[in-house]
């Protein structure tokens, strides 16, 4: 994309999307939600584009940081008084999804003067790399209160009334390429990689990929 250009394409309604999070917000768009539907959960997995504004030094080599990879997506829509418990929720089945590879990892509350415009809590899960010698973030997860609501004009109640906006939440599952660098860095020895023990079934039951000349 030319610098100072946006790269729309004046002759398409078709954008690139950044993670799945972005349709997935807008399916309940002009709707009003009964308080029984909720909380909704969805999981997306879609192609995501990024420019990856920033990138410098070894973060620009290899698969680490691409500008397209594949990505599972959780997102949430549910009451103002539960959202909080949703995204802990979220959290946690993260936290299981790594622990199960085996990744040692920590997990940040990001101060609030971090905080984009349309995040009002978020947390950061940070897995250990080897090779930086520094914990790097592998997903976030997002309580975007009713900030995509308003826009979506989703709402919930009974009467037109009572009508209120419902929250929204967003957090990566995973990101396929930083994670395969993250379990190649902490799964590797001298002579090979071993595959973590979730992921034998899925390997045709090979346990160990030994380097190769």
């Amino acid at each position: 994309i030319p610098v100072g250009e946006d790269g729309r394409d004046k002759d398409s309604d078709l954008y690139l999307i950044a993670t799945s999070e972005q349709p997935l917000c807008a399916l309940h768009r002009g709707e009003v939600l009964q308080e029984k539907q909720l909380p909704i959960k969805y999981a997306g997995l879609s192609t995501c584009f990024r420019k990856q504004a920033g990138a410098h030094g070894r973060e620009t080599w290899g698969i680490f940081r691409v500008h397209q990879f594949e990505k599972v997506e959780q997102f949430v829509i549910t009451k103002p008084e539960q959202s909080d418990e949703a995204q802990n929720e979220m959290m946690r089945t993260a936290e299981e999804f790594y622990q199960f590879l085996d990744l040692p990892y920590q997990v940040i509350s990001i101060v609030a003067g971090a905080l984009n415009d349309a995040a009002a809590r978020k947390f950061d899960l940070e897995a250990w790399f080897p090779g930086y010698n520094q914990y790097k973030e592998l997903m976030s997860c997002s309580n975007c209160t009713d900030y995509q609501s308003r826009s979506m004009k989703t709402k919930m109640g009974h009467k037109k009334e009572e009508d209120r906006y419902v929250y929204m939440l967003n957090g990566t599952l995973v990101a396929t390429t930083r994670s395969l660098c993250c379990i190649l860095e902490n799964h590797q020895t001298p002579e090979g990689v071993r595959v973590p023990r979730v992921l034998v079934p899925f390997m045709g039951g090979v346990e160990f990929l030994p380097y190769t000349n």
